[in-house]
């Protein structure tokens, strides 16, 4: 872990002149005009993917210069190949393993993500979104993007010491906890309501300032998701936050698949046994990240599939329980959680209202209406040639997929309605005899 360590911001550092060279080709050979001086002797931070020196621009403003190491996209593309070959022979080796643990699927996520990484153009776009949300929060603060390139990025300063050195007595008790509740907060909002977040905020990228305040930086890896994902996500977080184990199991089924031999009942049993330890833990009782792994560990065991989601929002929630612990290990995220509840539903209510989301509700309602008829049609036909025919299902052990479990919802809609149907064609029939035994002399 100490050695991991070092590749925040102290791995190799690398002679200036290497890096000169990267800035001629993405700035030109008049780079220097740029700036009123570089500080170029020692850089201010050397990561795995970059090197970063202090500067001051031409009109006299404090800036950092981002520089990708030379090689360093190759690298991490050959990295990659060779991932890719690991995770098929991976699932050659342990077939039973690789139905619960989609290897491939979850590298190809992460891939994803850490290819953004590889272009400064597309972290300079993350950085405006996350200012945009950081403008909501006191405490928070994101650096402004003064000019990128794919390779160079140069952005405001942030005075200040990775929140891993901040010391004892640097700031009271209160501004702590105002700062690591406003992080906490943040991140939510990003998960839950922005669906677009923070995948690496280790130590190394959050610099607290003097004042107190939490600077973001290094915005390359950044998760992303959709809608129902993360509306099932919050589902799981809000189970925690409620002590209620069933219904967080269930909520992981949800994002997960079921397999062949999965026992959903065994899974409910195992997290309800384990949630209440959990559900009001301090960053000082509980390891979250041991936490999701017990999760995924019990999810594996019965038989259900992990989402592939979890190698990215695992290592963002992971990363940020660690950041927090330097600053503040009293918080507790479910405590956080329902503070920050009625926000996100405030939003996530006005979300809903939008008229993008308005027009997807008519559609989906039209959809319906449409098919109703055609299903009335087919369900009579079915009742007056007596070919109607019920299915029922005896191994309720067996898991129930989101897929499946809408299909089911649909199925017995739709029963319902041939019941009614099936009831006035008997009271028809019915009448019909009536008339004609009255009629019969």
């Amino acid at each position: 872990m100490d050695e991991l360590e070092k590749l925040q911001d102290h791995a190799m550092v690398e002679p200036f002149g290497e890096y000169e060279r990267v800035l001629c080709e993405e700035l030109g050979e008049d780079w220097r005009e740029r700036f009123r001086d570089i500080q170029t002797s020692q850089p201010l931070g050397a990561a795995s993917l970059a090197q970063v020196y202090k500067a001051v621009t031409w009109d006299g403003r404090p800036c950092v210069v981002k520089i990708q190491r030379p090689g360093s996209k190759e690298a991490v593309l050959g990295d990659m190949t060779v991932l890719r070959t690991v995770s098929r022979l991976l699932k050659r080796a342990a077939p039973r393993f690789s139905e619960v643990v989609d290897t491939s699927a979850m590298l190809e996520l992460l891939f994803a993500v850490m290819e953004d990484e590889l272009d400064f153009t597309r972290e300079a776009k993350n950085m405006k979104d996350a200012r945009r949300v950081a403008a909501h929060y006191s405490q928070i603060k994101v650096p402004r993007v003064i000019a990128v390139t794919p390779r160079v990025l140069v952005q405001s300063f942030a005075e200040g010491v990775p929140i891993s050195q901040v010391k004892a007595d640097d700031f009271t008790k209160k501004q702590r906890k105002k700062t690591a509740n406003q992080l906490i907060s943040y991140m939510f909002r990003s998960y839950f309501v922005e669906r677009t977040f923070h995948a690496d905020l280790h130590p190394g990228n959050i610099i607290i300032s003097p004042d107190g305040k939490a600077h973001l930086i290094d915005w390359g890896m950044v998760g992303k998701m959709d809608r129902e994902t993360s509306s099932t996500m919050l589902g799981v977080f809000l189970s925690l936050a409620q002590n209620d184990g069933v219904a967080m199991a269930r909520h992981w089924v949800q994002l997960g698949t079921a397999t062949p031999w999965s026992n959903v009942s065994s899974f409910v049993g195992d997290i309800s046994r384990v949630v209440p330890r959990w559900a009001d833990a301090s960053l000082l009782e509980l390891n979250y990240g041991v936490a999701l792994m017990t999760v995924m560990k019990h999810s594996s065991a019965n038989g259900i599939q992990i989402t592939p989601l979890v190698s990215v929002m695992g290592k963002s929630v992971a990363n940020l329980e660690g950041s927090l612990r330097c600053l503040y290990p009293r918080l507790k995220f479910a405590a956080a959680l329902r503070e920050s509840l009625q926000d996100i539903m405030r939003d996530l209510v006005l979300d809903n209202l939008s008229a993008e989301q308005g027009a997807q509700l008519t559609l989906s309602v039209l959809k319906t209406l449409g098919t109703v008829p055609a299903q009335l049609q087919s369900g009579a036909k079915d009742l007056a040639d007596r070919q109607l025919a019920v299915q029922t299902r005896t191994n309720l052990a067996d898991p129930i997929s989101a897929t499946r479990r809408q299909h089911l919802s649909v199925a017995w809609r739709r029963l319902d309605a041939l019941a009614g149907v099936s009831t006035a064609l008997v009271a028809l029939r019915q009448s019909r005899q009536r008339r004609r035994f009255s009629h019969t002399p």
